[in-house]
């Protein structure tokens, strides 16, 4: 058994290729050389900024010999047949063998392949992969044709300690690698896997990146403690700058005092964006006047210099940001609302200051359904949008909503304005916090809506992975904001309502559109229910009602209608139904007609018959008044009584009997089991 080592070295990979660059190189290897006989124990694949490294173990010295058997022509076929045959198979006929198999005496040739060693087949599968590699931007260098993500400088391949001539353009494998760029890069000579990982550690490269990631963060909340501070967590920055450093060292810098009267989220997305420091926070939850920079190098003076120079990057960055505060504060917020007119939207649905127009209509009918002052959802509405003319927005459009909040306060609005502006593209994702405040929640969901209405009403909707207006997370949106904030909104009559804001000319009229997004969110809340336990099949059971559209009340059903499928009574009533159902829907089909309300009292001749009758007609009797009043669970008790009567009904009565009138009774009986049933949900979308 043999260990492989290939180690590609080149010029810095950007961090946010790294991760996947390892899956693919691993995929495409272990793939290649199992395709070709060879597969070994364990795949382990490690990424630096310069190096892509895989360690193989366990492979087998050569791919396993082959005998193949193949079938060819039938005897007295064509010449030129039986010649392709011979051709193909690289046998001659004095090889082939002559067999009857039934059918006639066909020619077979008997093939013998000797196994390849492993290191021709691991030269073929490597330079295929790089040939082929999946790099989302490459690049040529000098007069080569070949592409890779920066210029490849160097390969080392290694099977059993022995080079595998690997060549890849100009470079071709060999056994040198190199340490730290300043820190140790002199060439390196390995041998092994084990070697290479020894030696690299020596020269200050770590190769495994969850190491550098995990170091990375021991020492930031090391440096934090220190200063009596704790780090803000940012996973997303820890692992790009995982993907920068070799040697991780983590410093502690200073921010300049006149800059900490700018917005705390202005200063951090700053230094996170263009400079990607980590931010330390107080014990009120402020940022503190301190931050952590990761860097690559180990110094004489304990990175002093490291960090005053990056202090003094940083005060230019902050002066940028501090100009464009200072800036925007000169012009209140709302008199940037005529910009929104020369800001597109989308060509078909108009421009932002459209949007806030409509935002403001949809805003106003929502306060007055929520019972929410329509003077502070209307504002909240009108100015929503105004900060995306802002200078700081320009900077950092990842800041939108925020700084109108910081804007608008500082103009003197009501603060449930300011929070709702901040907070009206929320929750934009399963991990974002959904807005509670009342006027928040009225200004995100008007956001949402004239999305998803606008959108679907243009026919521009979600297909399948493609989704480029984000219109499944906006609904997931809405989803959160109905159920989080136990909201009694009816879908259909609110889709329409927000329709009717439109003053451009849809495609798409208002009934269509509201029964396209009713199926849409169907689905929507399925995923969302998923992670929670509740059955997709539930869900559409109860979605499939004539006119159920209010979450929160079809939440409550869906639960009521779990627990009692829970129950023996529950699933043999689910039996029943289907029994039933089937019954009626084969023999309406036969006779061409309906048996719904077609039971005749003075035809219920068997006891069992009476006893079904009475028990749905009392049934119903509690049924109706409970669902009325919500009392789901009290009404699935109710039906739950059905199940003896419709058992001993089954059991004693022909329902397809030879007496015409009785045959027509007894299917209408059934047919009022369904009926009852569907009260509660379609039980036919149910499985199981």
């Amino acid at each position: 058994m043999a260990e492989l080592l290939l180690e590609l070295f080149s010029e810095e990979i950007p961090a946010r290729m790294q991760a996947k660059a390892a899956a693919d190189l691993k995929q495409m290897v272990v793939d290649g050389l199992a395709a070709q006989g060879l597969t070994g124990r364990s795949a382990q694949v490690m990424v630096t900024p310069r190096r892509l490294t895989l360690i193989l173990t366990d492979l087998p010295l050569a791919t396993p010999d082959i005998d193949e058997e193949r079938r060819g022509p039938r005897q007295g076929a064509p010449e030129a047949a039986l010649d392709g045959f011979l051709k193909s198979s690289g046998v001659s006929l004095a090889e082939c063998q002559q067999r009857d198999t039934g059918k006639g005496i066909f020619y077979f040739a008997i093939i013998k392949r000797p196994g390849r060693p492993a290191a021709q087949v691991v030269q073929d599968v490597v330079e295929q992969t790089l040939a082929a590699f999946p790099w989302p931007k490459s690049m040529r260098w000098g007069a080569h044709s070949q592409r890779w993500v920066r210029p490849l400088q160097h390969i080392v391949c290694l099977l059993d300690g022995v080079v595998v001539p690997v060549a890849f353009g100009p470079v071709t494998a060999g056994n040198l690698t190199q340490g730290h760029r300043f820190l140790a890069p002199a060439a390196l000579t390995v041998k092994d896997a084990a070697d290479y990982q020894r030696q690299l550690r020596q020269a200050h490269v770590l190769l495994d990146p969850e190491e550098r990631r995990q170091g990375i963060l021991d020492q930031a909340e090391a440096a934090a403690r220190q200063e009596g501070l704790r780090l803000r967590k940012d996973d997303g920055l820890l692992a790009e700058v995982t993907g920068l450093v070799e040697w991780p060292v983590v410093l502690v810098g200073s921010i300049d005092p006149a800059f900490m009267g700018v917005p705390d989220e202005v200063l951090i997305t700053s230094m996170r964006s263009h400079q990607k420091y980590f931010s330390l926070l107080g014990e009120d939850g402020r940022l503190a006047n301190r931050f952590l920079v990761v860097s690559n190098m180990v110094t004489n003076d304990q990175g002093r210099a490291i960090v005053a120079g990056n202090e003094r990057v940083l005060r230019a960055r902050l002066s940028d940001a501090k100009f464009f505060w200072d800036t925007d504060r000169k012009q209140r917020l709302e008199a940037r609302l005529p910009k929104l007119a020369e800001r597109l939207y989308y060509a078909r649905l108009g421009s932002m200051g459209d949007k806030t127009q409509r935002l403001v209509k949809i805003a106003g009918h929502l306060a007055h359904l929520l019972g929410v002052s329509p003077v502070l959802a209307q504002r909240a509405a009108l100015l929503a949008k105004a900060d995306l003319s802002s200078e700081m927005v320009g900077e950092f459009p990842e800041l939108q909503g925020i700084m109108g909040r910081y804007y608008a306060l500082a103009d003197g609005e009501d603060p449930a304005v300011g929070e709702a502006i901040a907070q009206h593209y929320a929750p934009q994702g399963p991990a974002d916090g959904c807005p509670t405040a009342p006027v928040s929640v009225t200004v995100a969901l008007a956001d949402k809506l004239d999305a998803l209405v606008g959108f679907f009403s243009i026919d521009e909707k979600p297909t399948g992975s493609k989704d480029p207006f984000a219109l499944r997370r906006a609904a997931l949106g809405v989803i959160r904001l109905i159920l989080e904030n136990g909201l009694r909104l009816p879908l259909k009559p609110l889709f329409q309502a927000v329709h009717a804001a439109f003053a451009a000319a849809l495609s798409r009229d208002a009934a269509v559109t509201s029964a396209d997004l009713l199926e849409f969110f169907a689905d929507r809340l399925k995923v969302h229910l998923r992670e929670q336990g509740v059955r997709h099949d539930l869900v559409s059971a109860v979605f499939a009602l004539d006119g159920e559209d209010d979450l929160v009340r079809l939440l409550a059903r869906v639960a009521a209608l779990k627990d009692f499928l829970g129950t023996d009574d529950g699933a043999n009533l689910l039996t029943a139904y289907r029994r039933a159902a089937n019954i009626v829907r084969i023999e309406e089909k036969k006779d061409g007609r309906s048996y719904a309300a077609l039971v005749d009292a003075g035809l219920l001749t068997a006891p069992a018959e009476s006893a079904l009758a009475n028990a749905l007609r009392e049934i119903r009797g509690v049924m109706e008044p409970a669902l009325a009043g919500e009392r789901f669970v009290e009404a699935l008790a109710a039906l739950s009584r059905l199940r003896r009567p419709v058992d001993e009904f089954f059991e004693d009565v022909t329902v397809n009997c030879d007496n015409p009138p009785l045959r027509v009774n007894r299917l209408g009986l059934l047919s009022a089991i369904v009926a009852a049933m569907g009260l509660v949900a379609d039980f036919a979308k149910i499985e199981g």
